[in-house]
């Protein structure tokens, strides 16, 4: 039940929000949570591991419309950014490995599908619409949020991220 309130409540604020997508904003939380979970082929990802580079943790689901919308302009901003200290980890949320798999056939992604079916990461990241995405300087100290769908590709939105690189 509690898990059916999480998902409902998450895609009632992700259409609320889907029309009003701007700019990241300032991290607003106290300390960056750990990530610590399993990709779709069953390796490891810990955020830890990715100091160093200014990291986009995007929380995701198949079933919400702006999460599938948002990520081409995602793994768009991954290739233009390949030869430079950044990374993506997808965090799927709720779902089963056999969800998230059927997702990942229909885009080419370059970037890891980690697993959250207990919501316990998401929920830590306070990640309460989706898609909610964080951007983590290299530091490994998250600077920026922003819930609802962005278009990554964007001078405005691209500009923060660029600038943690230097």
């Amino acid at each position: 039940m509690r898990r059916r309130q999480f998902l409902l409540s998450t895609l009632a604020l992700a259409c609320a929000t889907r029309a009003s997508a701007q700019s990241l904003r300032p991290w607003n939380g106290i300390a960056t949570p750990r990530i610590e979970l399993d990709d779709l082929d069953g390796k490891p990802h810990r955020l830890a591991d990715y100091r160093g580079k200014v990291v986009l943790v995007n929380f995701w689901a198949s079933w919400c419309e702006p999460c599938r919308e948002e990520m081409p302009s995602i793994e768009k901003l991954r290739e233009a950014l390949a030869k430079r200290p950044f990374a993506v980890l997808a965090v799927n949320v709720g779902e089963s490995a056999a969800a998230a798999r059927k997702f990942a056939a229909t885009l080419p992604l370059g970037f890891p599908l980690l697993l959250d079916a207990d919501t316990k990461t998401s929920r830590a990241w306070g990640a309460r619409v989706l898609p909610a995405t964080f951007v983590v300087g290299p530091d490994g100290v998250a600077r920026y949020m922003y819930y609802g769908a962005l278009d990554w590709t964007s001078a405005e939105v691209r500009g923060p991220i660029e600038k943690l690189m230097r």
